[in-house]
């Protein structure tokens, strides 16, 4: 069978069809990361009249501080946790939805509304449910003996922040877990239960191996949301703290720059960040995607 192949009328077409996104990943992508990347190489005053060039100096200063391989631990926690609590809740969200007729749409409609508060608002939210003030966890907390206090301990507030960011991002994962259920043919599943197979082992032996490329394209994406989109989250919720429990590299990287004013330690570590996050999609793509069966 022959292939039919795309022709365009002008010569300048697919030019100008691609110039606009070419153009927005040049502003705000390749121009900032360049930006930081030589800023990372210099020493600059905190007004930013004067600089000096230092080269590597300010990434070896990094791996030397203890506060910054606090924050890269830290980090590994907080992404990890994240990543499993939304995927998993979300992917019991989306079991329960798909085996619904008529309110399916409904519930969908009611599980996506949490994807459009903006972080910050999210982690507001979830700071007065836990407030050890006010918040109505912490008194159910103390009526069975645990008194909740993310102020104090680290634990706290490393539970609060997870699960404040977990909550932005199941909406995303649920309409794709959904998506997936979906595209599966029940023919596979009915074949399954007539041959005596049980529902639990139906979703492990069917189900959850087709959903195998979603998982895996969801995984990629909650990460990359840890590392970067959850400032607002940790500045709205607990501002890095206790005693740095969770200052994690994409806040430090605000703390060190536009409240210590030290730039060039700051874009080293934006820097160090971005090489992070390719390193570990890299590595996803290369090792993980093999169990992928598509």
């Amino acid at each position: 069978m022959q292939t039919k192949r795309m022709t365009f009328p002008g010569r300048w077409l697919p030019y100008a069809l691609l110039g606009p996104q070419v153009i927005v990943t040049l502003i705000f992508f390749i121009w900032p990361a360049g930006q930081a990347l030589y800023q990372s190489l210099l020493r600059e005053d905190a007004f930013g009249l004067s600089s000096n060039f230092v080269g590597l100096a300010n990434f070896t200063r990094l791996f030397s501080d203890g506060s910054y391989l606090n924050s890269l631990s830290v980090t590994a926690v907080f992404a990890i946790g994240t990543t499993l609590l939304s995927m998993s809740a979300a992917l019991l969200l989306a079991v329960t939805v798909n085996r619904m007729l008529r309110s399916r749409n409904a519930y969908t409609t009611l599980l996506v509304w949490p994807y459009a508060i903006a972080p910050a608002i999210a982690g507001v939210l979830w700071w007065f449910i836990f407030n050890p003030a006010i918040g109505i966890v912490p008194y159910a907390l103390e009526m069975v003996g645990y008194r909740w206090n993310h102020r104090t301990s680290g634990g706290d507030a490393m539970l609060l922040v997870v699960i404040a960011a977990a909550w932005k991002q199941i909406a995303y994962n649920f309409l794709f877990f959904l998506a997936g259920l979906q595209s599966i043919p029940q023919s596979l599943i009915e074949a399954a239960a007539i041959d005596g197979a049980s529902p639990t082992k139906r979703f492990w032996t069917i189900v959850f191996p087709l959903l195998t490329p979603t998982t895996f394209f969801l995984m990629v994406v909650n990460i990359v949301y840890a590392m970067f989109d959850t400032f607002g989250v940790i500045h709205a919720t607990t501002q890095g703290g206790p005693a740095q429990a969770t200052n994690t590299l994409v806040y430090k990287v605000y703390a060190d720059g536009f409240v210590g004013l030290n730039l060039g330690a700051s874009a080293a570590q934006s820097v160090i960040l971005m090489v992070i996050v390719v390193v570990l999609t890299f590595v996803q793509f290369r090792f993980i995607e093999r169990r992928v069966n598509y």
